[in-house]
């Protein structure tokens, strides 16, 4: 009778009234508003909470599938760095930190390089995962950024870039700062080329990676509400000791002072770069049309100004006589404001007597 009791009905009742509960990462907590919202929402709004519009932080491959058509791209291997060049230890050893963020994300470093299409134009992508330590910047992601840069200036195809970092990599000292310099100089390798350089900051983007390569594309887009600094604003507001202004060093902030072009929501993201890149490559190639049939580069935009101007097209122009225009000599009292003059309008009287012009009547 016990085992009825004890094992029979319980299992009958199980089966009758079954109820599953949740796993312990279903439900997510909103950072902007505290509302809570289940994973499978997120996972269709691509981790923008549906309470508040806030932009969640997601890995580098989930961002690529975003922006890729159809989610699908190829990645592109980078060279092997050595690891752990100066043996570093704090708490932990070195070694061991990458073992587990390599373990946790799956990637060999913060960064991934990939080649695609976006918008049926084809364009070669990094993206930082923030989950790789940060997405911090050191030899292995420097190495992939310069490897990145150099396979859109190979293959001819603009470069986009999502940042997410929190600097450079502390563990490797000033090996890491000096993927500062490597990556600029790549950068401007692909402007001397005339590819588009597109820069996307996501939150995070502070640090080393703020003051190199993350703030020296053509355009820079920001999702919402992202941090975007060099020194945090803690840091900043414990240094001055002042209060520091509502939404400091935020997306909406940098972009009412001029630091970016455009602040883009992320479902709005794909179609946004897409129009960006189809732009700046058919600039491109109107301008290499107009090069290679020896045409002046007026047509490109209708006008001179602002683009290199053949010499064929200057020695056209007409330059006899009846057609140069010499510059209309000012005298100096009637170009600037002169002592008297201040004193004219300071009384409103009549400043007097004009000193005579250079070359004038009775002057020696």
């Amino acid at each position: 009778m016990n085992w009825i009791n004890n094992v029979v009905r319980p299992k009958i009742r199980s089966l009758l009234t079954t109820r599953r509960e949740p796993p312990d990462d279903f439900w997510k907590k909103c950072p902007g508003c505290g509302q809570m919202s289940d994973r499978r929402t997120l996972e269709d709004t691509h981790y923008v909470f549906p309470c508040c519009g806030h932009h969640d932080r997601i890995s580098a491959e989930q961002r690529l599938k975003i922006v890729f058509d159809g989610g699908s791209y190829t990645k592109i291997p980078s060279a092997p760095v050595t690891v752990d060049p100066l043996k570093f230890r704090d708490g932990r050893r070195y070694t061991d930190r990458l073992k587990d963020s390599k373990a946790a994300t799956g990637l060999d470093d913060a960064v991934l390089l990939a080649d695609g299409k976006i918008g049926g134009q084809s364009v070669t992508a990094a993206a930082q995962d923030f989950d790789f330590m940060g997405g911090s910047l050191g030899m292995a992601a420097g190495e992939a950024i310069v490897k990145g840069l150099e396979t859109a200036l190979e293959r001819g195809t603009p470069f986009i870039l999502f940042a997410a970092s929190g600097g450079a990599r502390m563990q490797e000292g000033i090996l890491s700062l000096m993927q500062m310099p490597r990556t600029t100089i790549a950068v401007q390798k692909l402007r001397e080329a005339g590819l588009p350089y597109i820069v996307v900051l996501t939150d995070p983007t502070t640090g080393g990676v703020t003051a190199s390569y993350a703030m020296l594309g053509d355009v820079h887009i920001a999702e919402p509400g992202a941090l975007i600094c060099f020194a945090g604003p803690r840091v900043i507001q414990q240094t001055i000791r002042e209060q520091l202004p509502e939404g400091f060093q935020r997306a909406e902030y940098l972009l009412a002072h001029g630091m970016i072009d455009m602040v883009v929501h992320r479902h709005k993201l794909t179609e946004t770069l897409a129009r960006i890149v189809g732009i700046l490559s058919a600039g491109r190639a109107k301008k290499a049309g107009a090069a290679k049939a020896g045409e002046p580069l007026k047509h490109v935009n209708g006008h001179v100004n602002g683009t290199p101007v053949d010499a064929k097209l200057l020695g056209s122009r007409p330059r006899d006589a009846d057609t140069v225009v010499d510059v209309e000599p000012v005298a100096d009292e009637d170009r600037f404001v002169t002592q008297s003059k201040k004193g004219a309008l300071r009384g409103g009287g009549d400043a007097g007597p004009k000193p005579p012009t250079k070359g004038a009547s009775g002057t020696p």
